[in-house]
């Protein structure tokens, strides 16, 4: 088995994709590709009114999405490895809780004929965490379009990720509970971390720190 040349993370809102990401992307010299969702016109909208604005919101990240996975396809000779912050699976987890039933026909008719064209990763690296410590991310980072964040909405995604990735077997598989853990200022969390990264396996591997031991 070789290491891992493309890393998607993927986890629901304020788990940390990012910062994960821009870490990953320094410490093992690799292209980093971020979701472009400060692009999607329809965001500030869908928060404010979810069932009018949800199928335009979709939409436009599906195909945002799926031209920044055409564009991995003509990676540079000389690139080390690729990094990104979501995976293109992301849009139907999201779709599945948004959308509702004529929307998600629709959707599917357009997602499936795209799906034909994807590459699955490497690796990739699950980020849990309990939906309060979610809210309190959200609520640090201050987006204003997310202050206003629902609970029961975070709740909902994270139950649906969670139920994603426990049949998830597209590839190597790292699932990370964050409860206890800060791989942005702790050097040991991150460590344990870059040992799973830089060791290729199989199926699905866990860490999860307990903060008792630590």
């Amino acid at each position: 088995m070789k290491q891992a040349f493309y890393i998607a993370i993927e986890g629901s809102i304020g788990v940390g994709k990012t910062s994960l990401s821009e870490i990953l992307r320094d410490v093992l010299d690799a292209r980093l590709v971020n979701e472009e969702f400060e692009e999607n016109p329809f965001l500030p909208d869908f928060y404010k009114d979810p069932e009018r604005f949800a199928f335009q919101a979709q939409l436009f990240f599906l195909l945002s999405r799926y031209r920044q996975q055409l564009d991995l396809q003509q990676t540079e000779l000389f690139t080390k490895g690729i990094v990104a912050d979501y995976m293109f699976a992301k849009d139907r987890i999201f779709a599945s809780l948004n959308l509702n039933d004529r929307e998600m026909t629709l959707y599917n008719t357009v997602a499936n004929l795209l799906e034909k064209n994807i590459t699955y990763p490497d690796l990739v690296i699950f980020l849990q965490s309990d939906t309060d410590r979610l809210m309190q991310n959200i609520k640090a980072r201050g987006r204003e379009y997310e202050l206003n964040m629902d609970w029961k909405y975070i709740d909902a995604l994270n139950q649906v990720y969670n139920e994603y990735f426990f049949r998830y077997n597209n590839s190597p598989l790292l699932i990370i509970n964050t409860n206890d853990i800060d791989f942005v200022n702790n050097e040991q969390d991150l460590n344990e971390i870059l040992q799973f990264v830089r060791t290729p396996f199989q199926g699905t591997k866990f860490l999860n720190p307990i903060k008792s031991m630590r």
